[in-house]
């Protein structure tokens, strides 16, 4: 049975060697975002809001014409494999 990540980190590498980093609570969140937001204004130089999950009052804005490339990776943030697969395996 595949494994639900705990949330989805989404690394951004941007224009001059930059890098963020964004986390989101799901895949479909991320996607919603990317195509709701990021992918229509992929060429602009306008400024758009990336969501951050970080602090209250915190927030980020970013062109993204100066994205360059993204990296979308699952995380887990419970260690404990299930015993009982193990077992079985």
């Amino acid at each position: 049975m595949p494994r639900t990540p705990d949330e989805i980190a989404v690394h951004l590498l941007v224009e001059g060697g930059h890098r963020e980093h964004v986390r989101f609570t799901t895949i479909q969140e991320f996607q919603k975002w990317y195509q709701g937001v990021l992918v229509p204004k992929s060429d602009s130089r306008d400024f758009v809001n990336v969501p951050l999950k970080t602090s209250q009052g915190e927030y980020m804005v970013i062109r993204p014409s100066a994205i360059l490339g993204i990296r979308v990776e699952p995380v887990y943030l419970s260690s404990n494999l299930d015993r009982n697969q193990m077992a079985d395996g």
